[in-house]
């Protein structure tokens, strides 16, 4: 098979400033993927969807690809990330390069590790799978949660079923933003990944965080610093 990732980089971040290139424990925050991807040894292209020549730059000296800057539609806040897939599919195939399967790998998921893509990539090889997502256990049961009336009463707030022990529920998953792997073909057919013979890959949440805000950043680095330390003793 040939496998692409696709990085998507936009320069417009509402949220954080720049995000995708903030250093994050002394490396832009994209670094973290493109090395994900090249130590995966999954990929044939590694490249960088991005709007911004700056951060083009940057990614390249980081390892990836950056062979065209992403058009003005697909770099506007309604624009969506398979939109840019769909993009980057189409520039390849009119250079002749057709690809198996893209893997995208959002930026904002810097603890994400090869090993992860790579056991990824096994489920959806074993499954013959249309497309794998990666997914986390929820930090809290959604059965309890509710809306509020303007008085702020609690009657009936929890379900009967939702009154037990948090050990007796059953567990949820969400999606977590760091792994989307599809068969390229099954993708553009569909123009969905949620669809029959789609598996979860999960994750630990520790490895789930999806930077959004500064507080995720600074979490995210925290997390990245405790992990040194550990592997050093």
């Amino acid at each position: 098979m040939k496998n692409i990732a696709i990085i998507p980089a936009r320069s417009g971040s509402k949220g954080l400033k720049d995000k995708n290139v903030q250093l994050l424990n002394g490396q832009p925050l994209l670094k973290y993927s493109i090395d994900a991807a090249i130590s995966s040894q999954h990929f044939d292209e590694i490249m960088v969807s991005t709007d911004s020549s700056h951060y083009a730059e940057i990614a390249k000296v980081c390892g990836a690809s950056v062979p065209f800057l992403r058009s003005a539609e697909n770099s506007e806040d309604k624009a969506s990330s398979w939109n840019v897939v769909v993009e980057v599919l189409n520039y390849y195939k009119r250079i002749g390069q057709i690809f198996d399967t893209f893997c995208l790998l959002q930026p904002t998921s810097p603890l994400r590790k090869a090993e992860d893509i790579v056991a990824a990539y096994k489920l959806f090889n074993e499954k013959q799978a249309k497309a794998v997502v990666s997914v986390c256990e929820v930090d809290h049961s959604p059965l309890w949660c509710n809306v509020l009336d303007k008085d702020c009463s609690l009657e009936n707030f929890l379900p009967k079923s939702a009154r037990g022990q948090r050990q007796g529920l059953k567990k949820y998953y969400r999606i977590n933003g760091a792994i989307y792997i599809a068969n390229v073909k099954q993708f553009l057919e569909d123009n969905d990944l949620y669809v029959e013979n789609c598996y979860a890959y999960i994750m630990d949440r520790k490895r789930s965080i999806d930077i959004d805000t500064l507080d995720d950043f600074e979490y995210a680095e925290y997390l990245l610093k405790r992990e040194k330390l550990t592997d050093k003793s």
